[in-house]
């Protein structure tokens, strides 16, 4: 069997292979994923919620509103979940070294993963409070919870409309969007049973609008742990079908067989792939890298795929190693 690709580390294949058509590729995602726009949205966002969080605070102390406990807790997750977020961009930034080859791409996904949850966590707290104050109501001033309320809700609505406009495909930027577009229904919650109480004086409303967010708490966030998760176990991404790829793989002039194909995600929005593309005949190397270039034109212009690593094998070997498609057991 002939290997037509130079072993090593990402940097040291690429530096064997480059310049003009290289087989193996640098995973140099450091300078690609800085986002600046997405820095100052959640920068922007963090700022604002902070001012809000500790107006809800007062706003729950002094009118005895459970509702806005509860936003307020959610809020807490906002914030650590906003700051987490917004360190994981500036980490995701830093360029790859020999220590970290892939760079911190994945950083953004494991912020994800904590928003997510602080999500959870959040939703469950107000859920048990919630179904407790249910049991024993307290008085709630309506006019002052549906005030404080309002004010969340435009402060929430702004932030998430901020954050979800330099969003793109990031499950990060989508876990800080899914914590401040919750914090806006729930504040219209919060509106709503403040709107109860002034008007007709059921002052389990403020339970009921509590009940209500911890569920759309909960839904989102468990949501974003299993996303977040799939990519940390580095699970297909969204969207590719492997056979697919395959096929399109093995459609390439010159290419009988295509095998241990893999499809991850470096970041949410980084996808990459690795397989063993098996060439008719016994090429020279001129005629591999020119085949395994247009390997890699395709997998760019049909799956947006363009963090690939090829190994290249002889004709000869397809009958043992591979069928044209074939997945990895």
């Amino acid at each position: 069997m002939n290997r037509f690709e130079p072993k090593g580390t990402p940097d040291m294949t690429a530096t064997a292979a480059q310049p003009a058509t290289a087989v193996g590729h640098a995973f140099e995602h450091g300078g690609d994923i800085a986002r600046p726009g997405q820095r100052r949205a959640l920068g922007w966002a963090l700022g604002v919620n902070i001012a809000l969080l500790v107006a809800e605070v007062i706003g729950g102390i002094v009118l005895g509103s459970l509702a806005l406990f509860a936003d307020a807790a959610h809020l807490v997750s906002d914030v650590a979940g906003l700051g987490i977020a917004l360190g994981a961009l500036l980490l995701t930034a830093r360029p790859v070294s020999a220590r970290h080859s892939f760079g911190f791409a994945r950083a953004e996904v494991m912020a994800a993963q904590v928003s997510a949850l602080l999500l959870v966590a959040a939703g469950v707290w107000i859920l048990i409070e919630a179904i407790t104050r249910m049991s024993h109501p307290v008085p709630v001033q309506g006019a002052g919870l549906a005030a404080v309320a309002t004010l969340g809700l435009v402060v929430n609505a702004g932030s998430a409309v901020v954050v979800h406009r330099a969003q793109g495909e990031s499950l990060n930027m989508r876990a800080s969007f899914v914590h401040l577009a919750t914090d806006a229904a729930g504040s219209l919650a919060a509106i709503i049973a403040g709107l109860v109480i002034l008007g007709w004086g059921w002052t389990r409303a403020d339970s009921v609008a509590s009940i209500a967010t911890a569920v759309l708490v909960l839904w989102t966030g468990w949501g974003l742990l299993r996303e977040s998760t799939h990519v940390l176990m580095e699970g297909t991404p969204r969207g590719l079908d492997p056979e697919a790829v395959i096929a399109a793989m093995a459609d390439v002039e010159g290419v009988v067989g295509v095998h241990h194909l893999h499809l991850w995600n470096l970041a949410s929005d980084v996808p990459a792939a690795s397989a063993h593309i098996v060439l008719s005949g016994q090429p020279t190397l001129r005629q591999a890298q020119r085949t395994a270039d247009d390997v890699r034109a395709t997998l760019a212009e049909e799956f947006a795929l363009t963090n690939i690593t090829l190994e290249l094998e002889e004709g000869p070997t397809a009958a043992v190693l591979a069928s044209p498609r074939t997945l990895p057991e």
